[in-house]
């Protein structure tokens, strides 16, 4: 922030490179807020470059003739913030006068508190409801796997559980069943986890003891045994 801040008031190339979802497209507008965004295959990229004193050059990777842009820069005045993918800061970097690498987010857990903040506010607009506050994140089972995109994901589905109604739950089963249909044989017993698993997975979390959850259940505790080893890919 403090770089991209400074940046702000300086012609410097800037290469930001890292994972999709980690925030390249924030810092770079950020630097440059009023900036043209083009891909790196633009066919009039040198054309924009000469129109253009500042541009956001995204999908830098795809461009072709490094030295022709950074000479078309020079001769134009102009400069650029390139985002690119992780790896591009060894093989071009060295023509950019500074280059920020933006790591995932698994690996900035002070960056996740925010972001959860920003996420529901994006999703107390979008329902149009106010009481937000009753929401509750459920922090174990974000998923960071994607960045940013698999976050906003996770606790989009976590609120579109908590407010779900029965209904609405069937409706969703029966289209996700039905595009397994024609794919599966014995469909029935092997899409019996959509069930059992987020079954012995509440029971789990509201009773802790299998012999409370068999008799909650219904089941003897042989056959409880049996569910949670026949799922136990799923319950870990």
């Amino acid at each position: 922030m403090k770089s991209a801040n400074l940046l702000k008031s300086l012609k410097l190339n800037t290469l930001i490179s890292g994972e999709p979802g980690t925030g390249r497209h924030t810092l770079a507008r950020l630097i440059m807020p009023d900036a043209v965004l083009l891909h790196g295959d633009d066919p009039d990229l040198f054309q924009r470059i000469e129109k253009n004193p500042q541009l956001i050059i995204d999908r830098f990777e795809a461009v072709e003739h490094y030295p022709k842009l950074f000479q078309s820069l020079r001769k134009h005045g102009g400069h650029i913030v390139a985002i690119a993918d992780g790896g591009m800061e060894d093989s071009i970097g060295a023509s950019f006068s500074v280059r920020i690498v933006l790591p995932p987010l698994k690996e900035r857990p002070e960056d996740i508190p925010p972001l959860l903040e920003k996420f529901r506010s994006e999703m107390a607009q979008f329902f149009g409801e106010k009481g937000m506050e009753s929401f509750e994140i459920d922090r174990e089972r974000l998923d960071v796997s994607q960045n940013a995109f698999s976050l906003r994901k996770s606790i989009m589905l976590q609120y579109i559980a908590s407010r779900i109604q029965e209904q609405e739950l069937m409706d969703m089963t029966e289209k996700f069943l039905s595009k397994h249909m024609e794919s599966q044989e014995e469909i029935y017993r092997k899409m019996l986890y959509l069930y059992e698993v987020p079954l012995i997975r509440a029971g789990f979390k509201r009773y802790k003891s299998q012999l409370k959850m068999s008799q909650v259940f219904g089941l003897n505790r042989n056959t409880l045994r049996k569910k949670i080893n026949e799922w136990q890919f799923f319950l870990k």
